[in-house]
């Protein structure tokens, strides 16, 4: 904590007259204590245009935070005005370690919603100063990152945690967690989890040799600090931002990343797969060392768990990169509960995004984020139905969840103790396509085995210089 301290210290002076050119709306909340239970939450949000935006809406509309704080490295771009505009009384940084040095003592809690390279920093900053947080899927990008959270997580164990799947807090939850317990969902030998609507880098030429062209930085961004603690610097492109990093093995997980945290948890978790013991992507259409396959196929091995069988779980992505369909699927219906990929809308896609659970003696076919499973074929759901379990409803939404945790009420539901092994299977997943190999992992050591480069990625690149206390517990 003090290498933080003094790493800020010389920050602080070296961007002062920097820092003047940021507008800090003076506060309207006094310092407090921790919530009790009649309390609002102080919130800080990290993030606050795109996808930050509409998850501060959501939090807000909980009635049980106050929005004390507004930070975002492009406090000026067009993205961030509607929030800026919708909370006024907000004090607003473009630096979060500048707001949590100013007002850390009026903050209680933050929402970090920024590109997935930075929400490890970020992260770990907040947790440290006893903040509890928020974290925007996937939890971070390289595997270690992930090891190093939960071990921060015990260390801090005051501090509330949650990864922001929102379907964690859903009908899906609850309906695959009871149906795990009273023995409907069992003996599963095989998943397929599929995303197959267009990506951002679709349409792009994967025949590349270098990173696009270094452009002019936009006035109000803070470039060098958007790339945060990433050791190899590029110069700015548009095609790096607002929500473009998603495309690249640099910044970015990727479709895996940015869709299996909706379609892979609640197996993950109710299924205790934990760590696979072998990797392999055996289709990367496209493949390049920059940016991600135009389509892909990532094989994931699983060995047998306290009397459960070996499982193979199969992701596809990819507009012509369709999974297997079983007999009896039937139509897949819109699901109102399955938002719009960024990039279009989900009619477009030709299936769905979801997941198929084969068992020894069911298959159930599911959608994403809160959408429930289904047996098929439909004479075997309809001859099971008066025999199936009473589902209880959510408490709370995910973003209720978080806050009524901060205040002492309930429990996260995506603590990083569940939410980063499945982050981590995201990194191997992503290894796996970034080298398009097989992977052999051992899960007691956590290291890769047959490959030495994909074990040194395990952990990633040195941060660059002024950020590596950030990679100490």
């Amino acid at each position: 904590m003090d290498s933080i301290k003094n790493s800020r210290r010389v920050f602080l002076k070296q961007t002062m007259l920097a820092s003047a050119a940021v507008t800090v709306a003076p506060s309207l909340y006094a310092k407090s204590n921790r919530t009790t239970a009649n309390d609002r939450v102080n919130l800080a949000v990290i993030g606050i245009g795109n996808r930050g935006g509409q998850i501060i809406n959501d939090l807000y509309a909980t009635g049980l935070c106050n929005i004390v704080a507004l930070c975002d490295v492009d406090m000026g771009a067009p993205h961030t005005a509607e929030t800026i505009k919708k909370f006024p009384n907000a004090s607003r940084f473009q630096d979060f370690r500048v707001m949590f040095d100013k007002m850390g003592d009026d903050i209680e809690a933050v929402s970090i919603a920024t590109p997935d390279h930075s929400h490890f920093p970020i992260t770990m900053h907040a947790m440290k100063l006893g903040k509890h947080v928020y974290v925007e899927k996937p939890l971070a990008r390289t595997f270690m990152e992930n090891e190093l959270l939960v071990k921060a997580a015990k260390k801090y164990d005051k501090v509330v945690t949650q990864m922001g799947n929102q379907g964690h807090s859903e009908a899906n939850y609850f309906q695959f967690k009871t149906w795990v317990e009273t023995g409907i969902i069992k003996d599963v030998t095989a998943i397929t989890a599929h995303m197959n609507s267009r990506r951002r880098w679709h349409g792009w030429d994967p025949n590349i040799n270098s990173y696009p062209p270094t452009q002019q930085i936009p006035q109000t961004l803070d470039w060098e600090l958007w790339q945060m603690a990433i050791a190899e610097e590029h110069g700015y492109h548009k095609d790096f931002i607002n929500g473009q990093w998603r495309c690249w093995y640099d910044y970015g997980m990727g479709a895996l990343g940015d869709w299996g945290a909706h379609i892979i948890d609640t197996a993950h978790e109710f299924l205790e797969l934990g760590l696979p013991y072998e990797i392999d992507c055996t289709k990367a259409t496209g493949h390049n060392p920059f940016f991600y396959p135009m389509s892909s196929t990532i094989v994931y091995r699983f060995p047998e768990r306290k009397g459960m069988p070996a499982l193979d779980l199969t992701w596809y992505d990819g507009l012509d990169n369709l999974p297997p369909i079983p007999e009896g699927y039937g139509v897949s219906g819109l699901d109102p509960n399955i938002p719009a990929a960024s990039t279009g809308k989900i009619e477009e896609a030709n299936l769905n995004p979801g997941k198929i659970i084969y068992s020894k003696d069911l298959v159930f076919k599911g959608g994403s984020h809160g959408s429930t499973l289904k047996i098929i074929p439909e004479e075997k759901a309809k001859e099971m139905a008066s025999n199936l379990p009473e589902i209880p409803e959510s408490p709370s939404n995910h973003f209720a969840n978080f806050l009524k945790a901060c205040k002492g009420e309930e429990k996260t539901r995506s603590p990083f103790e569940i939410s980063a092994p499945l982050s981590q299977l995201f990194s191997l997943g992503v290894l796996s396509q970034q080298l398009h190999a097989k992977l052999v992992f051992n899960r007691d050591t956590k290291e890769i085995t047959n490959n030495p480069l994909a074990n040194k990625l395990l952990v990633g690149t040195p941060p660059r210089k002024g950020w590596e206390a950030y990679y100490s517990i």
